[in-house]
Formats: C-alpha cells, sequence, structure tokens
C-alpha cells in the first residue's frame, strides 16, 4: 500500500495553495480587464499582459505541475476531493479580497464537498487491485502463482 509521506501531504497542500492562488489573481485580472470573447483571439493575447492574468497563469502551472505529481503516486478520486480545501480558500479569498457575495447555498454546497473530502481521504490513495499495475517490481499473476507453487 502506498503511504502519505509529508512530501506526498506537500504536494496535495501545494495543489490546494497554487490553484487558489492562480485562480484568485486570473479572477482579479479579468475583472480589471472586463468582457473577452473567445472570438476575440487578438483581446484573449492581450489579457495575458494583464500582470494579475500572468501571475496566475504562472500560479496555475505550478498547480498543474503539483497535480501530475500527485496522480503519478495517487488515483484521481483521492487526490481531487483531497485538494477540495481549495472551494473554501476560493470562497474565502472572493468574499474578503474580491468582495463577491457569497449565498448561504453555496456555503452549504462547500461545506458538502469538504465533508465528502473527509470520507474519500480516509480510504486508500491507490486502489489495490491499481497498485500492482504501478509497481515496477510486481510480477504477473501468472509468474507469482508459479512461484508460489
Amino acid at each position: 500500500m502506498h503511504q502519505l509521506t509529508f512530501r506526498k501531504y506537500l504536494v496535495l497542500a501545494g495543489i490546494t495553495v497554487f490553484s487558489t492562488a492562480g485562480d484568485s489573481l486570473l479572477a482579479r485580472g479579468m475583472k480589471e480587464l472586463g468582457n473577452v470573447s473567445l472570438h476575440n483571439f487578438s483581446g484573449l493575447l492581450l489579457a495575458v499582459l494583464n500582470p494579475w492574468v500572468t501571475a496566475g497563469i504562472l500560479l496555475l502551472l505550478t498547480f498543474f505541475a503539483c497535480y501530475m505529481s500527485a496522480l503519478s503516486w495517487a488515483d484521481l478520486t483521492y487526490v481531487l476531493p483531497a485538494t477540495s480545501l481549495a472551494y473554501v480558500l476560493v470562497a474565502l479569498v472572493g468574499h474578503f479580497r474580491l468582495h463577491e457575495a457569497i449565498s448561504l447555498t453555496r456555503w452549504l454546497g462547500i461545506a458538502l464537498i469538504v465533508a465528502g473530502m473527509g470520507f474519500v481521504t480516509a480510504g486508500p490513495s491507490v486502489t489495490p487491485s491499481h497498485q500492482h499495475e504501478k509497481s515496477p517490481d510486481a510480477l504477473p499473476d501468472t509468474a507469482s502463482q508459479e512461484i508460489r507453487s
């Protein structure tokens, strides 16, 4: 069974922090720019020149690197819920820094997501059958049965 080490916890924390910070900076920059359409490609390219948007993109690239790292040693169905604390952080940043109004219904939805995180993270980070496939030194089932015989 894969054990979560301090380094792996740091990667999960990195996913949470970098996604929250990146999304928040990106939102701030885009609010400064106003409406940008997918049909106006030059407007999208100019948006990247906004320092808030650029910083947000760089943090989201860091998030993506942490996310890829986590997916190399844990199941997607573990990683995504394990990092759902980002929903709480995004709501707090949205409310206090971006001055967004957050309804009680949204807060309840965020609370349900975080409660679900508790259930998911209580189990193993890798499903047992998947663990054998990923292990480079695992023997095929037929070979391991022959050795036991």
